[in-house]
């Protein structure tokens, strides 16, 4: 049986990932409190139905006794021998105030603090922290529009979220922050900026002009050289770990030029040696 634990922060997007996993085929449950997940585990794990071969449940701090002592029954599954994965959606709290602005909606903590969101968010954040750390997948969703989200968690999870460590390379510019959901971060700021020549200006790095550019000079070729050295070394050790998810960030200023085209030129490097691997050009349609 495939069981994944979907949790995170309140407003970063759990519904819409619930909503996503059901469209890919998983049975999803939105909502369970915690305490019940364990024997709504082995409900599943017994059952005949085809349908529970997948199965996704959100849990969050709704319904739950506020405390640091929530979550203990997620963290107790591993040591009861239950197997399962867990994917943590986060976003910046000034995106999440944000969409609490537009929607109208109240965030579930904001009572306990006169209707403060900010001080509900940074008391939630501490409460999920011990979570956090312990997820197996990790999506910072502050930049990702609905659409990008939908095809984020399908690309990892349309087989099975079990399977062999999926390597995501992620292209970003610095000027937008730093992806949290980062393991690996490059900063290629260094390297000479296609932006400054007018005719590529308002191209990206996925066309040829700027690829080249980019990918011809030999300060990029000694950072290549370098950096590939690096990841194919590393990679058996975090695959040793069980990790199942890797997220490789590089970082030029805004996210359009330098960054995509070595993003891009990882990712083909680690397609052809046979790794799970996505591509991800977080801010590349940002003007």
């Amino acid at each position: 049986m495939d069981f994944l634990i979907v949790t995170g922060l309140s407003g970063a997007g759990k519904t819409q990932a619930l909503h996503t996993l059901e469209d890919i085929g998983y049975y999803c449950v939105d909502n369970i409190p915690s305490k019940l997940i364990s024997t709504f585990y082995d409900l599943c794990k017994k059952s005949s139905d085809k349908s529970m071969q997948k199965v996704a449940v959100v849990v969050d701090i709704r319904g739950e006794n506020i405390g640091s002592a929530s979550f203990e029954p997620i963290e107790k599954l591993k040591t009861n021998g239950k197997n399962y994965k867990m994917l943590f959606l986060d976003a910046k709290d000034d995106i999440l105030i944000g969409r609490y602005n537009e929607t109208r909606r109240k965030h579930p903590l904001s009572e306990n603090y006169n209707g403060s969101v900010q001080k509900a968010i940074k008391f939630e954040r501490q409460l999920l922290n011990s979570i956090k750390n312990s997820s197996d997948y990790l999506i910072d969703t502050s930049f990702l529009s609905p659409t990008q989200l939908k095809k984020r968690l399908a690309s990892i999870f349309l087989n099975n979220s079990s399977s062999a460590m999926t390597i995501t390379c992620m292209s970003f510019g610095f000027k937008y922050g730093i992806p949290t959901e980062a393991d690996l971060v490059f900063d290629v700021r260094c390297l000479a900026n296609p932006y400054y020549i007018e005719e590529m200006r308002n191209l990206t790095g996925l066309d040829a002009s700027v690829r080249d550019y980019v990918m011809k000079s030999n300060a990029t070729k000694g950072f290549v050289d370098r950096a590939l050295s690096l990841i194919d070394y590393m990679l058996p050790l975090y695959y040793n770990e069980g990790k199942s998810q890797l997220v490789i960030a590089i970082g030029c200023t805004g996210g359009k030029h330098r960054s995509v085209a070595l993003a891009q030129f990882l990712y083909n490097h680690l397609l052809d040696k046979q790794h799970k691997v996505i591509i991800n050009h977080r801010d590349i349609n940002k003007s």
